[in-house]
């Protein structure tokens, strides 16, 4: 539906965007995931003809396009992180845009009815703006944007400046919306949660740069760079080296003495980092029978963090510093404290081996 190519975009000789090529297809939720600074935002505005690039071109429906190009401003619609909602009633603000559409009068109270009911916020279609909450705001500018009945819905940053508890209600509404309302949605996150719950396919962003495309799976499991593995939540341990590789598994000698076999493929001898995800680790009493694990290490309890239903613990094995993740509850059944003997068991496909 709308393809970007070969997009550069700079601002004062800095280079914020550098893109080979992203499409956003109907029918998909695409994520353009990355830290503060990485260029999404500005990769939105240009794939929604909002700003021009200094090079490259963007293609709509097979015709390139230009800056305010009126085919494609008049499929997308655009939600941002700090929504901008105009004097008068939430329904008001909700028409606005039916108005310059110049949609009969009927028409536009049948739109802003289904919007409001959509976002949740039917009851407060009289309510004047200026003493909505901030959760309320954001879904107005929801409620706006659907009301169009957009082909491309551009979703920038639409939960960030929320408080904890109206985010989790607005990220599970947007659970559902995303995937029944407009045939094609971009959305911009640095929360890689959000981009995996909601999202069909990811782009991750680094330095205005894509660092990897694919699905949340793929992405999740298997991620292409050490960047990717970071900022999707993987910690990495100490650096070693590749020792042996055959049939798409290597043993890695860390620099700590430990000996790591690990899905992938390299040369003996090469320098590389190892990271996984907390999670992955799997924890048993001493003395527990022997899983597919390919990777065992007897250790201790050296930290506990509590995060809410789960807690987060730093384990030592003679030399070697593993984190995992678990439940309270499992927290309880082994009986874990600080210092607690405790068998760590990782996979080898959950260790991912990078070039140092």
């Amino acid at each position: 539906m709308l393809v970007g190519e070969a997009l550069r975009r700079a601002y004062d000789g800095q280079v914020v965007v550098d893109v080979e090529a992203v499409e956003v297809c109907a029918g998909v939720v695409l994520a353009l995931l990355g830290p503060n600074g990485a260029g999404k935002s500005t990769l939105m505005r240009l794939l929604a003809a909002l700003e021009s690039p200094d090079s490259g071109r963007l293609v709509f429906k097979g015709r390139e396009v230009s800056r305010d190009d009126p085919e494609l401003r008049r499929a997308a619609a655009a939600v941002l992180q700090r929504p901008y909602l105009w004097r008068g009633t939430v329904a008001e603000n909700v028409e606005f845009g039916l108005k310059v559409r110049r949609l009969p009068s009927a028409a536009r109270r049948a739109r802003i009815r289904e919007a409001l009911g959509t976002v949740g916020i039917g009851h407060l279609s009289d309510v004047p703006v200026d003493t909505l909450s901030g959760g309320e705001a954001q879904r107005v500018a929801l409620a706006r944007a659907l009301a169009l009945e957009p082909e491309i819905l551009f979703l920038d940053e639409p939960t960030a400046d929320l408080d904890v508890t109206v985010r989790r209600q607005l990220l599970a509404d947007l659970e559902w919306i995303v995937h029944h309302t407009a045939p094609a949605i971009v959305l911009i996150t640095h929360d890689p949660g959000e981009a995996f719950a909601l999202a069909d396919r990811v782009v991750v962003i680094e330095g205005g740069r894509i660092a990897q495309t694919g699905t949340p799976a793929e992405i999740f499991e298997a991620p292409a760079t050490e960047f990717v593995a970071s900022f999707t939540g993987a910690e990495f341990m100490l650096s070693g080296t590749l020792e042996e590789a055959e049939e798409g598994t290597v043993i890695v000698r860390l620099d700590s003495g430990h000996a790591l076999e690990c899905a992938g493929c390299g040369e003996a001898g090469r320098r590389v980092r190892v990271a996984y995800r907390p999670e992955d680790v799997v924890l048993a009493p001493p003395g527990s029978p022997s899983t597919s694990a390919r990777n065992r290490f007897d250790a201790k309890v050296a930290r506990l963090h509590p995060q809410g239903g789960l807690v987060r613990l730093r384990l030592e094995s003679d030399g070697l510093s593993l984190a995992a993740l678990i439940t309270r509850h499992s927290l309880d059944d082994l009986g874990l404290e600080l210092g607690t003997p405790v068998v760590a068991q990782v996979k080898a496909a959950a260790f991912h081996v990078f070039p140092e």
